[in-house]
């Protein structure tokens, strides 16, 4: 394994802006014999970036995928050994500001860094927002008529929703968003009003999730990723999805580790999916987080997750939602 870079080393490397930037990382990127990263994209959506990378400069980043608790319990783990295998994580937000409190990743000061939205990058720059999971609701189009959706929140108390719904159980982050964002002390109330009425199949993982509404088995998921549903609808999948005010934004973001034995191909890789890697994230219908890429939906009233506040706050949320939304319907 390379020996990982000191600190200000590092800093120099990823913050330089000069109009040779990619040259000067290229020519150093090729003596170090690729990088690794850590992801949570699952391996066909991570793989297209990693082949257009590697047919544009010759290098190879290696994968190591898993969900993003166990990329951030691996980091924290193999760094509090000595142990300093990851370049790059690319992660849900909430997972790498686990990371940053840890000392565990490299503030970052891009030039492209310019093009990205303002909310995708944190005050302290230790990770950068690659794409934008928008947490709209699904349906499965055999089961549910679109002029029947409900239009807004309340109208999920309905009785015609009962046994009809479901969410992910680790949804607390998106949960503590929507109620903040109400700014209604009733918002709670309403809530707890839905799952008494109509029950909620709580499951784990947005993917499964997203699987069992176009299965039918959950026709009517909450909190779903938008993009995931666009896949699956294009696969021929009957499912659709829809939007409710307020709608949560969950970035998801890549970052340099501080201890990152590769530099300067972790580097170019980071330039690499903030630039032309956004427009790959646009073909898996993935909401890419360069504005000049595609604009965000216009007309809905966004909310994106504050990872800081959340992770302070986490606990207390995931007791709230698991509370309300294990209720049992009346």
């Amino acid at each position: 394994m390379a020996q990982a870079r000191p600190a200000e080393d590092l800093s120099a490397i990823v913050s330089y802006s000069g109009p040779d930037r990619t040259e000067r990382l290229l020519a150093e990127a090729r003596k170090e014999g690729g990088a690794t990263l850590y992801s949570s994209a699952t391996v066909g959506d991570m793989a297209a970036h990693l082949s257009a990378f590697e047919r544009k400069y010759g290098l190879k980043v290696t994968l190591w995928r898993g969900d993003s608790e166990g990329i951030a319990q691996r980091a924290i783990t193999e760094a509090r050994s000595g142990r300093f295998a990851m370049d790059l994580v690319e992660t849900s937000g909430g997972n790498l500001e686990s990371m940053h409190r840890e000392g565990l990743l490299q503030a970052v000061n891009a030039p492209i860094q310019a093009d990205i939205i303002p909310q995708g990058i944190p005050q302290h720059r230790g990770y950068t927002a690659t794409r934008l999971q928008i947490q709209a609701n699904a349906f499965n189009t055999d089961l549910i008529k679109k002029a029947d959706l409900p239009r807004t929140w309340s109208d999920l108390a309905d009785p015609r929703w009962k046994g009809k719904l479901g969410i992910d159980l680790d949804d607390g982050d998106w949960f503590g968003t929507v109620i903040r964002s109400m700014n209604d002390p009733k918002g709670l109330d309403l809530f707890r009003k839905i799952i008494t009425t109509n029950g909620m199949s709580l499951r784990k993982g947005h993917t499964l999730l997203a699987n069992l509404t176009a299965s039918g088995e959950v026709p009517l998921s909450i909190a779903i990723y938008e993009y995931k549903i666009q896949q699956m609808k294009l696969a021929g999948a009957p499912v659709d999805f829809f939007y409710l005010d307020p709608l949560v934004v969950h970035p998801v973001g890549i970052a340099i580790a501080k201890r990152a034995p590769h530099p300067y191909t972790a580097t170019l890789f980071f330039d690499f999916i903030l630039s032309e890697g956004q427009k790959i994230y646009l073909e898996q219908q993935a909401y890419p987080s360069n504005i000049k890429v595609k604009p965000l939906p216009q007309g809905i009233d966004l909310h994106f997750i504050d990872f800081a506040k959340a992770l302070d706050e986490q606990n207390n949320w995931q007791k709230t939602f698991k509370e309300i939304f294990s209720s049992k319907p009346r």
